[in-house]
């Protein structure tokens, strides 16, 4: 049994960020248990579920459980900003790390503003973890939080994504993952390849990958459960030196030497400096 006094565990005082299992409880580190039976403010997403996490893990909370989510968090702040200034205010959600598409920020950036301590206790993340699962090449990765809604919005964030490098990560809803997928399908190709995770860490924990034609089929009548999707980064043609010509006769327009300007643009779009100063030349000598 971890002792809760031991000062490692918990501050003195301030907010404190703790994340909490994604489905199994067991997931729960020393620190979290110690938090949720000392803080003197438990400031949960559902206090439902966090009552029902600490009876998982064998704790009994001595701190006030109150409501923090979505449509109370901004008015709650000051209140808790007090609280945190004499005691510990420990922030849950229902699974995974405040703040990430969760209930916290108004918490934390009041915080910071006031000169109230804030740390975490770090611990699982749907994220990161579907991240590892996915098999894909993740080592540049953006989070995107939910997908958007509507269709119109959606498609539009799907073609920021045609260019994108990186790997994204985001949540979706069981009922509109068929949606999303095929419309992921139509706008970066159905060969794009893309891992669907569900169930992070519990007992139907499943994870399908391919490519997003295959996973839109497979997908289509809809899916069950907690639900993020990684789709890897896509691949940019190389431009040619001939497409940068007015860029850089633009540049040196504005006042730029013509090796400076080639010497910036080449590094931006990634071609030999050499290619584009010869096109540049031409270029300009034929408008003469």
């Amino acid at each position: 049994m971890v002792a809760t006094g031991d000062p490692d565990l918990l501050p003195a005082r301030g907010v404190v960020l703790a994340a909490t299992p994604l489905g199994n409880a067991a997931d729960a580190s020393p620190r979290l248990r110690a938090a949720l039976e000392a803080a003197d403010v438990i400031a949960a997403e559902d206090t439902r579920r966090a009552r029902a996490l600490a009876a998982a893990l064998g704790v009994e909370p001595r701190g006030r459980v109150v409501s923090n989510f979505d449509h109370n968090e901004a008015q709650r702040a000051d209140e808790l900003i007090e609280a945190a200034r004499a005691g510990v205010v420990l922030v849950v959600t229902d699974a995974g790390m405040p703040l990430v598409s969760d209930p916290g920020h108004s918490l934390v950036a009041s915080a910071h503003d006031a000169g109230v301590p804030v740390t975490c206790i770090p611990g699982p993340s749907a994220v990161t973890t579907a991240l590892a699962l996915s098999g894909l090449n993740v080592g540049h990765f953006i989070f995107d939080g939910f997908a958007p809604r509507k269709p119109g919005a959606r498609e539009a964030w799907l073609e920021s994504l045609k260019g994108e490098r990186r790997a994204v990560c985001f949540f979706e809803s069981p009922h509109r993952i068929g949606a999303t997928l095929a419309d992921a399908t139509r706008v970066l190709g159905p060969t794009r390849r893309a891992a669907v995770c569900r169930e992070l860490t519990k007992t139907y924990e499943e994870v399908r990958r391919g490519g997003l034609g295959e996973l839109a089929e497979w997908a289509a009548d809809g899916l069950r459960g907690e639900i993020t999707v990684v789709i890897e980064g896509g691949e940019v043609a190389a431009a040619e030196p001939e497409d940068l010509v007015d860029e850089v006769l633009a540049r040196v327009d504005a006042g730029e030497r013509m090796k400076d300007a080639v010497k910036e643009v080449a590094r931006e779009h990634g071609v030999k400096n050499g290619e584009l100063y010869d096109a540049a030349l031409s270029a300009r000598d034929s408008a003469r």
